[in-house]
């Protein structure tokens, strides 16, 4: 595909004034303002043409213009409604030709159940506040995603990647491995961003999985084991699963069934061990 012109930063502190925009912490706002970063994304996303993409949170459209120069059909979902009034207006300025190309959905990406669209890759940099809740959110709810790439904190972009016995492994980990194969894909310069923010960034990717892991009913199930396991992570199984059967002798028989030592704490289980405890429990 051609280049089209993406956004710098005078282009972004232009856009933020027209709509008097001042990027916020509850929103978790932080502007790229990098063409370089912007491309290097759709790049290790590997964003082919024809593809439909999901963005979230597309704020003044940098993002959104990359995926377009790359062929794609971008669904941009936006909560902030000047931020989605104004997204069309820009691509149709910089790039008209593409504009038949983008449709934008203003809504909270939480509470998004459909799409005009099955997307096949989901790329967004996503607000800090919200990255994981959303992320599982949408990973859920649209099985048609095959992989992705996404900007997150670096803390929470190397949690959401973590292995079993990791000193960050914990729930995100976990639940994040039920839908695919995780990994980092590289830091990001606090430079690129407006404002700067005062934490560092990760790319993070995902291939789903070829078959789903299991059924709802046992995707609940685990998901309530890896909730209870890593509430109070210095616990063992027996104590911090506890709540879950009833007292620490029922958790231990469980995990006993299950083939786990009740003397191991959460960070040391994989996803096949929380869902297997999860089999057990529905016996």
């Amino acid at each position: 595909m051609s280049e089209l012109r993406l956004l710098g930063p005078a282009e972004i502190r232009d856009l933020a004034e027209l709509l008097d925009v001042t990027p916020t912490k509850k929103l978790g706002q932080n502007f790229v303002i990098d063409a370089n970063t912007v491309r290097r994304i759709v790049r290790v996303a590997e964003v082919q043409a024809g593809d439909s993409v999901v963005e979230i949170g597309p704020g003044l459209g940098s993002l959104t213009l990359g995926l377009l120069e790359a062929g794609a059909d971008v669904i941009a979902v936006e909560i902030d409604g000047r931020l989605a009034a104004q997204l069309p207006v820009t691509v149709g300025q910089l790039a008209p030709d593409a504009l038949a190309r983008l449709t934008v959905v203003h809504r909270d990406a939480l509470a998004v159940t459909d799409l005009p669209a099955d997307p096949v890759r989901l790329v967004a940099n996503l607000p800090y506040n919200i990255s994981v809740p959303v992320l599982l959110h949408f990973l859920e709810h649209f099985p048609s995603l095959r992989s992705g790439v996404v900007m997150v904190q670096a803390e929470v972009g190397h949690r959401i990647a973590a292995q079993p016995g990791s000193k960050v492994y914990g729930s995100p980990s976990v639940k994040a491995a039920w839908y695919g194969r995780w990994r980092t894909a590289g830091t990001v310069s606090r430079q690129i961003f407006w404002p700067v923010p005062n934490v560092d960034s990760v790319l993070v990717g995902f291939e789903r999985h070829d078959e789903p892991t299991g059924s709802e009913e046992l995707r609940l199930r685990t998901f309530a084991l890896v909730d209870a396991a890593f509430q109070q992570r210095r616990k063992t199984l027996r104590q911090a699963l506890a709540p879950v059967f009833g007292d620490p002798a029922s958790a231990e028989r469980a995990l006993v069934a299950a083939g786990l030592a009740p003397s191991l704490r959460g960070e040391q289980l994989a996803l096949a061990d929380f869902a297997r405890l999860a089999t057990v429990t529905a016996a």
